[in-house]
């Protein structure tokens, strides 16, 4: 007989559930990240048998990808103050919810049309679901294990880089069914189902601490100030930059200034502004805003000059690059991975500036070998500098992300998370808008087809030291971020049994393991010291 206080052997402890718990919701949030990061990047790879099955024009096909680019940056800090308010499990769901149906209705889409509008809506269901990802994770995790947690999300950012490009590919060399483009976005369906009924089972809700309200106003400045500046970057070359497209540009200035001068008055009413101002003041968020914004710029160019390079210059069919990028992939990945649990506990923010100046050499390599090999360059001569720009790559994105939400209050987590997500949506469209500077600024699209490679060649390597420009300003910019992370410092491999760390992650697994609803501790905590 065993006695009423020795525990049963069969039995899991409160614990053990709370930890399954929390890292099933982790698997289920970063599928939801993959998704999103895929299929920003899986319909470039398809628009030439979208426009050949279904008949889409030219400016039509331009929607099809921008119009999701628009609605996603448009809608992200909404969507993530929307969760603070309503709560992330709840925000999240319905955000999944809705890019399960809108793919369903682009993958099923009768006319160019309807496909257009069914990307504009999954973009808007992503700006619901994609801030939740990091605000459920920060109002899960205690400090000492969002590290490793930071460490997984820039694995799934790698991954989710290059292999929407090489899904793409095969997923329209297959032509499963006869769908011939389609199954790009119908492969969404099961796993938005999945994700869908695993949330509500795994996920804890969380929300702010006290009652906040959707500042109405605010969405409107954001949304105007947002769509002003991406509109034209998204449509400019297309329409050889119109006057209308500068001025609307300079205007969203006005915009934004209306913007900070209404949060301001709408923080001291009643404290539910819609972009928690204060935030800026913390200097590791506000320097990470400005190295995230600045990076995405970089990628922006890259990956876009990248893959007109190797499509349209060297002639390579969509499974050729597709599988070109899968060493940058891989290297990404595995840095990821290291650079949080390994080395920034040791070297701080040391760590990612390496990674900038990494980037850069392989930036550098590139362009030495398209020089040097021109038309005749071969995947396997491009392994070199891709698996040295992934590693950089890698030693950047999961440490940025744990820095710039590393000193945030719980209770903005979602406001933050849709900034991190809004400023990288924005810089990628700036450095789109540069691309027809940088590269189609220099090159003559005109030339006979022998001159083509030449030609491209000349302007990828144009566009290749903008790049290295970019990530020495970003090597700049990283001397704000904060010198070491102390989480690690205070409790690395295992919570603290006592002192704000301890109470810290007992409130997390407390939230984990308790009933739907109830929302872990919300305690702001500094995270990092300088």
């Amino acid at each position: 007989m065993t006695s009423p206080s020795t525990p049963s052997p069969a039995a899991p402890s409160a614990e053990s559930r709370a930890d399954r718990r929390r890292w099933f919701a982790l698997a289920i949030v970063m599928t939801a990240a993959f998704m999103d990061l895929v299929d920003v990047t899986i319909v470039n790879i398809a628009i030439p048998a979208i426009q050949r099955d279904a008949g889409a024009t030219f400016s039509q096909i331009q929607w099809i990808t921008a119009g999701y680019a628009l609605a996603l940056g448009a809608g992200l800090i909404t969507g993530g103050r929307l969760g603070d308010i309503y709560g992330r499990k709840k925000i999240f769901l319905i955000g999944i919810a809705g890019f399960t149906v809108a793919s369903a209705l682009c993958g099923f889409a009768a006319n160019p049309e309807m496909l257009v509008a069914s990307r504009i809506l999954q973009g808007a269901m992503a700006a619901l679901m994609v801030p939740q990802v990091l605000s459920i994770v920060h109002a899960t995790f205690p400090a000492h294990e969002r590290g490793k947690v930071f460490g997984l999300f820039g694995m799934v950012v790698g991954l989710g880089a290059v292999s929407g490009p090489l899904l793409g590919a095969l997923l329209t060399e297959w032509n499963l069914f006869g769908l011939e483009w389609r199954p790009i976005f119908l492969i969404n369906l099961p796993v938005g189902i999945a994700g869908l009924l695993l949330g509500r089972k795994f996920i804890t809700e969380s929300k702010a601490p006290r009652a906040l309200r959707l500042d109405l106003v605010g969405v409107v400045l954001v949304t105007l100030g947002l769509l002003m500046v991406l509109y034209p970057l998204t449509r400019g070359h297309e329409l050889d930059w119109p006057v209308w497209g500068h001025v609307t540009m300079a205007g969203s200035l006005v915009v934004f200034a209306a913007l900070v001068a209404y949060e301001r008055r709408k923080a001291a009413q009643d404290g539910s502004p819609l972009v928690e101002l204060s935030l800026f003041k913390v200097k590791s968020f506000a320097a990470g805003i400005a190295v995230q914004t600045v990076f995405g710029v970089s990628l922006g160019i890259f990956f876009l000059v990248w893959t007109m390079y190797m499509q349209v210059g060297l002639g390579w069919s969509e499974l050729h690059a597709g599988l070109t990028g899968v060493p940058f992939s891989i290297a990404v990945s595995f840095a990821a991975g290291i650079s949080v649990q390994k080395l920034v506990p040791r070297f701080g923010r040391k760590v990612l500036q390496t990674g900038a100046l990494t980037m850069a050499a392989g930036v550098l390599i590139y362009i030495w070998e398209a020089d040097r090999y021109g038309a005749g360059i071969t995947s396997w001569q491009m392994a070199l500098p891709l698996v040295v720009m992934g590693l950089g790559m890698g030693l950047i994105v999961a440490p940025l992300t744990d820095a710039v939400l590393s000193e945030v209050p719980r209770e903005h987590a979602g406001s933050a998370s849709g900034l991190i997500n809004t400023v990288q949506q924005m810089g990628n469209a700036l450095g789109l808008g540069l691309v027809s500077v940088v590269f189609y600024g220099v090159i003559d699209e005109d030339v006979v087809p022998q001159r083509v490679a030449a030609e491209f060649a000349h302007g990828f390597e144009n566009a290749l030291w903008w790049v290295v420009g970019v990530l020495a300003v970003i090597f700049l910019l990283m001397l704000g971020l904060p010198r070491r992370p102390a989480q690690h410092i205070e409790g690395a491999e295992s919570a603290p049994a006592e002192g704000p760390a301890g109470a810290e992650g007992s409130a997390g697994a407390e939230g984990s393991a308790g009933a739907e609803g109830a929302a872990p501790a919300e305690t702001p905590e500094p995270a990092l010291t300088r």
